[in-house]
Order: C-alpha cells, then structure tokens, then sequence
C-alpha cells in the first residue's frame, strides 16, 4: 500500500513464530525458583509463544528401579510430544554452547521447526524411547546443578538468547 505503513496484527505475527515449550519432571521445592523461573517465562513471552509444562514425580519410587522411572517418566514426556515437534534434552552429554552459540542455534530453529521442546528430565535422566525420539541434546554445564537451579538456568538463557537475537542489551561480550 503506498505511502501507508502496512499494519500487521500482533495476533498474525505471534502465530508463525516458532512455539517453545519447557518440560521439567518433577516440582519445584522452592518457590523462590519458581517466582523467577515465572519471571523469565513473563520476559520470553515478549519474544515467542512459550509454554512451562511439569510433569509430576512419580509417586511410590522406592519400589521400582530406576530403569522403571525413567521408562515411566518417559512416557509421561513422550505424550507431550507431536511428530513435526523438535525435541532437545537437556542432558550431561549434550553440546555445550556459549550463549551467543545458544542464540544462533535458536534462530536457526526458529526458521525450520514450528515447535521446540526443551527437557529437564527426572534425577535419573532419560529413557531410551525418549533418547530415541529426541533430535539433539545440550548441556548447560559440565557441573551438576540441582533440578531446581537447571530450571532456571535454563529459562534464563532463553531469555538471554531471544536478547542476542534482537540485538538488545542484556547480555554483554
């Protein structure tokens, strides 16, 4: 339209860009993790459509193995799962990135896949069906972190990562 700013409804564009869901197994016992881990969900909001899903602990673990619990634990994430969904886990094995890494591998998701799904898994990690269905795994350190910190962690570098991407200031180099 000339001379004329075409005007695109906020609606339109929030409905193509690339959805992202966090799956954690298990609460978290510390609401001061969850007010922050809220907060970043907030701030990611502003950039891409976002979803915190927790899939509860399974109750009565001491009377199942723990090849059981993470078959269990599996299934329940599995449902969670579409076949067109990209799925990352967050796994001690995974590719470790900096975070401008992290955002370029992000970015580049967003252009090929409509959604991503980013797991934390149980204390035990992951069952091979999920490992099997799972397109990458990253890590978010060498050092281990309790279930409660990763979850934040890991909210905190999306939301770091939607900031490189758009060239704002919140992450410095």
């Amino acid at each position: 339209i000339k001379g004329e700013e075409l005007k695109i409804p906020h609606w339109f564009i929030k409905q193509y860009k690339m959805k992202t869901e966090l799956i954690f197994v298990g609460k978290t016992v510390d609401k001061r993790f969850d007010t922050a881990i809220d907060d970043y969900i907030k701030r990611i909001e502003h950039y891409l459509p976002i979803k915190l899903t927790t899939i509860p602990a399974l109750k009565n673990t001491k009377n199942i193995s723990e090849e059981q619990q993470k078959t269990a634990e599996g299934e329940l994430i599995l449902r969670q799962v579409q076949p067109g969904d990209t799925l990352v886990l967050c796994d001690e094995r995974g590719k470790e990135m900096r975070s401008v890494e992290f955002a370029q591998w992000l970015e580049n998701l967003q252009q090929r896949s409509r959604k991503l799904i980013l797991v934390i898994g149980g204390p035990y990690g992951f069952s091979k069906a999920v490992y099997d269905r799972a397109n990458g795994l990253i890590s978010l350190s060498r050092m281990t972190f309790s279930h409660q910190m990763v979850r934040l962690v890991l909210a905190e570098q999306v939301y770091r990562a939607c900031t490189i991407i758009k060239g704002e200031p919140y992450h410095h180099e």
